[in-house]
């Protein structure tokens, strides 16, 4: 694998004329690369370029080389941050696509979640540890006896009373009212999150509720694996091609984002387009069911392969035929509708009431109104007929080998657990962790299957 793409990416960020002289950014990324490879911290990295012949020879380092420290590795990662890191995982899918990989005929959606690396206080933790952090930072501008009226130490361990909280919400209130307006620039961010912890700001119908977790990690969120499975964290929203395995783009949200809400689809679709990836059809579970993202996807030319999670407007057509040409249904019987009314999101189709009335099948009808059937066809409906195709089954058989790329991203690469605290830096690892898996993946692919000698024995 050829990384000259890192030095192109960070050649900006270092000068041969100031400052002392730095180890070359391909250096630093490759032990990063081994750090994510083997499931390593910083500081075991290191110790495994210093001692580890290997390693050393895979970073690019003589046997008597000097050996960047943990600290260099954290500065080489803040240099980069997240922008360039994905222009770097950019940089091996294109490599990727070059080498003619991506098959371009199935693309998979999904999400993982990704737990925060904070341990999670109750309310009245936050508003005492919120307190805390806004006194320690203005602590020389203060009076001391604003500090003794506000500072508490102590973290509950036990469930608070009902009590305590009001007691802390009204003392925080006042805190509030007391350095508003004051020391702006040092405090103003902590100040706004303890007045959305004590009144939430009212979100619009479909939206997240952006609340507050920590103050260790202010952009982790709450979600859910499932209906009775909370979590704390982030979620890993990525798009793979299923001919190669290989992730095409990722993509970082919170973990009370749903990864199915049209805006998040189209931002990954538009990241694959962005790099010139193009698929015949898009697959995903029912957390995608919506006609937003099936009307995305028809406009970009794909097929939305995407199972429903509730009963579709166009349930009553289990017997009928749609034909989408003309735009119209037909009964079990061959019967035609006499009429059609266009309604705000759909059709209703209206049968006579002559062939209703002595129809063999009517009690397998929907329910007829004075005789008269009348069939529903959601704009929704339309277009998941048009994906009711052969292949369609196949590709939500193949979905789920999104699943084994999650498996081993968490079993073998740790990222069941976010390594860093912030979303950029969550990103940075999810960007990594997966730059991991495509290079795995490509390795296998180009690499001639090894060739076994066979053994002299009577056997052959």
């Amino acid at each position: 694998m050829d990384f000259t793409f890192v030095d192109e990416t960070a050649k900006d960020l270092y000068s041969d004329t100031f400052g002392r002289p730095s180890f070359p950014p391909q250096v630093l990324f490759k032990m990063l690369f081994l750090e994510f490879f083997y499931n390593l911290s910083d500081y075991d990295v290191v110790d495994q370029v210093k001692t580890n012949v290997l390693f050393r020879y895979f970073a690019g380092l003589g046997i008597s080389d000097d050996t960047p420290d943990d600290t260099t590795l954290v500065v080489f990662r803040k240099r980069l941050g997240e922008e360039r890191f994905k222009r770097l995982f950019d940089s091996v899918v294109a490599k990727a696509k070059e080498k003619g990989l991506i098959k371009g005929g199935l693309k998979i959606l999904d999400a993982t979640h990704i737990i925060a690396d904070i341990a999670i206080p109750s309310t009245v933790n936050l508003l005492r540890h919120g307190r805390r952090r806004i006194i320690k930072r203005i602590e020389k501008k203060i009076s001391p006896t604003l500090k003794e009226k506000y500072f508490n130490e102590q973290n509950l361990t036990y469930k608070p009373t009902k009590e305590t909280l009001e007691e802390e919400v009204a003392l925080t209130k006042s805190f509030i009212d007391e350095l508003k307006g004051k020391f702006i620039e040092e405090i103003s961010e902590d100040m706004n999150l303890l007045e959305e912890i004590i009144t939430p700001k009212n979100t619009l119908p479909g939206v997240p509720k952006d609340q507050l977790v920590s103050f260790v990690d202010k952009d982790a969120g709450f979600g859910h694996k499932a209906i009775d499975k909370p979590f704390c964290g982030y979620k890993g929203h990525i798009s793979v091609d299923a001919g190669s395995g290989i992730v095409t783009s990722a993509r970082t949200i919170s973990g009370n984002r749903n990864e199915g809400n049209n805006d998040e689809v189209k931002e990954l679709l538009d990241d694959d387009e962005s790099k010139e990836i193009t698929h015949k059809a898009v697959a995903a579970d029912s957390l995608y069911d919506s006609y937003e993202n099936r009307f995305d996807v028809h406009k970009r030319k794909m097929r939305a392969f995407i199972p429903g999670r509730r009963e579709k407007s166009g349930k009553n057509l289990d017997n009928f035929i749609y034909d989408d040409r003309k735009n119209t249904v037909i009964c079990p019987e061959g019967h035609i509708p006499i009429s059609s009314t266009k309604q705000e999101k759909g059709d209703l189709f209206i049968f006579s009431t002559a062939s209703c009335k002595a129809c063999p099948q009517k009690g397998n009808c929907p329910k007829p109104n004075n005789d008269r059937i009348r069939v529903y066809v959601s704009d929704d409906y339309r277009l998941m007929l048009l994906d009711n195709i052969p292949e369609r089954k196949e590709a939500l058989l193949r979905r789920k080998m999104i699943e084994g790329k999650f498996g081993e991203a968490k079993k073998w690469h740790n990222l069941h657990r976010a390594r860093y605290r912030r979303k950029s830096r969550v990103a940075i690892q999810i960007l990594m962790t997966f730059m991991v898996l495509n290079i795995k993946r490509m390795m296998k692919l180009l690499l001639p299957a090894p060739e076994y000698a066979l053994c002299g024995t009577e056997f052959g």
